[in-house]
């Protein structure tokens, strides 16, 4: 896969009390992302090429992708493909990477999301609001042991939005 052609449209960079081994424990653990991500869980082969998946509370398929760069403790990327029918045939692929780098007695953590063709506002919503409470309950549990209760349902403007495209949404 070529992803010198997607382009950023998101970028987040929070710093966290932690270390780098942490972070990617928290970004790569089944059991650690539950805490975070509002009970989904992060399943990972962390290997190029390796599965990334994402399973609801439920133990649905959520999200689906591959990894396509891997650094130990350093960088990860990978395909983030939301299963919902037609999605990827009328979006294009997605890609998100983490970015881990030491910041003294902190860690700063960015997170880009890329996307293989340019998409508007409205479908841009769920990530506009998804990412910040995702990234806000991560540093939470890694600093407090605590995650955050937010309440996550997807935007509706970004539904609508779907809807108007043919995508069939939950």
């Amino acid at each position: 896969m070529d992803i010198t052609s997607f382009k950023p449209t998101l970028v987040y960079t929070i710093y966290i009390a932690s270390t780098p081994q942490k972070v990617w424990q928290a970004l790569t653990s089944a059991e650690f992302s539950r805490q975070y991500f509002f009970g989904n869980s992060v399943e990972i082969e962390p290997k190029v090429g390796g599965a990334f998946i994402v399973r609801t509370p439920d133990g649905a398929l959520h999200i689906s992708g591959e990894v396509i760069e891997c650094e130990l403790e350093r960088k990860l990327t990978v395909t983030f493909n939301v299963n919902w029918p037609a999605l990827i045939e009328k979006l294009g692929q997605t890609l998100v990477t983490y970015e881990i780098e030491p910041a003294g007695d902190a860690v700063r953590l960015t997170l880009t999301e890329a996307h293989e063709r340019e998409l508007g506002e409205d479908i841009l919503s769920g990530g506009r609001q998804g990412w910040p409470a995702i990234l806000s309950s991560l540093k939470s549990v890694l600093e407090t042991g605590k995650p955050l209760a937010v309440k996550m349902a997807p935007p509706q403007r970004m539904l609508d939005a779907l809807k108007a495209m043919g995508i069939a949404t939950p």
